[in-house]
Order: structure tokens, then sequence, then C-alpha cells
């Protein structure tokens, strides 16, 4: 009954971590939105015209692969819940695979305005007008740090999927992979939030 007791408190401290750590990321995304909005008030016009270079079909695609990410992770977890580990450890490496094809396609974007020489510090985009200068700026900075948390969660997704097939995170042993799982909620969550941000700018 006592050990039962333990785990049980193990438990609640390990996700009580968790949503700690999670409101100390999102705090690393506030600085960089104030930011946004402050600018985005004054240079509205920029931010208009530098939202309609972006492919929003490409920004659409990757929303939509975030989204459905979400729901194989959420798939996964229930699996290894009920015991069903090859269930759960399928559904984690789906979303790993839509995790990969999100960086694919963020990575298929970012190499587009380079080429054009649309980058920070570029004689292109220093000849634009201030609130273009602003948005890429900030595009660049808030999209690459959400795809580094993008590159974290997959890598820690990796640990989990290795961890569901050895059989150490299972039906009575789960936190560890729903601790994985509601970070990589939230890594969608500030995707939902950027994508209007940048691609729908009206």
């Amino acid at each position: 009954m006592a050990e039962a007791a333990e785990k049980h408190k193990d438990y609640e401290g390990a996700k009580l971590g968790m949503w700690l750590f999670l409101a100390t990321e999102f705090f690393l995304f506030v600085g960089p939105l104030l930011l946004y909005y402050a600018y985005r008030y004054r240079y509205g016009s920029g931010f208009v015209s530098g939202s309609a270079e972006l492919g929003r079909a490409l920004g659409t695609i990757n929303t939509v692969v975030l989204l459905t990410s979400s729901l194989t992770m959420a798939l996964a977890v229930s699996a290894v819940r009920k015991g069903m580990k090859k269930a759960g450890a399928a559904l984690l490496a789906a979303t790993i695979a839509l995790g990969l094809v999100f960086l694919f396609i963020k990575f298929i974007e970012w190499s587009a305005k380079i080429g054009h020489s649309i980058y920070p510090g570029s004689e292109t985009l220093a000849a634009m007008e201030p609130g273009k200068v602003l948005f890429f700026g900030l595009y660049y900075l808030m999209t690459g740090i959400h795809g580094l948390h993008v590159l974290g969660g997959i890598v820690l997704l990796s640990v989990m999927l290795k961890m569901v097939m050895s059989g150490s995170v299972n039906s009575e042993e789960c936190a560890p992979l729903e601790n994985s799982g509601l970070y990589w909620h939230f890594v969608d969550i500030i995707w939902i939030y950027l994508f209007p941000l940048f691609y729908i700018v009206t």
C-alpha cells in the first residue's frame, strides 16, 4: 500500500514538474510576442506585405501536420496505458515522422527565402521598408525557436519509443510518456499561435 502511494506521489510530482517546465518555456516566447504586437501596431502595412511573401500553403500544411501529430501522440499514450505496446510504439513512430515532416517543410520554406537573400543581415532585407525588416526578423527568430523545440521533442519521443519497446515504459509506468506528450502538445499549441501571426496578417 505504501509503495503504491509512493508511486502515485512520484507521478504527481513529475506531472507538476513538467507543468512548471512548460510554464518557463512559455515565457521564452512572451518577449518576442510582445515585440511582435508592438511593431505590428506601428508598422502594420509592412507586416501585411511581409506576410504576403510567405507560403501560406506550406504554413497550412505544417499546421495540419502538427495537429495530426498531436492526435497520434494522444493515441500513443492511450495505447500504452491499455498495454497495447506495439500500437503505442507505432503511433509514437508516426508522431516522430510527422515532426520530421514539419521540420523538412520548414527547411524548404527557409531555404526559399534565404535563396532570395531574405534573411536577417542581408542587404536585400535591409533595403526593404522597416516593417518588413522587423517582420522577417521576428519570423526567423520565433519560428527558429519553435523549430528547435520540435527537434527537441523528436529526440525526446525517440527516447520514449525506445523505452516503450524495451518495456520500461508500460501501462504501469507511463508517466514519462505522458509528460513527453504534454511537451509535444505544448509545441503544437505554440505553432497554432505562430501560424496566424505570420501567415494570416491582414
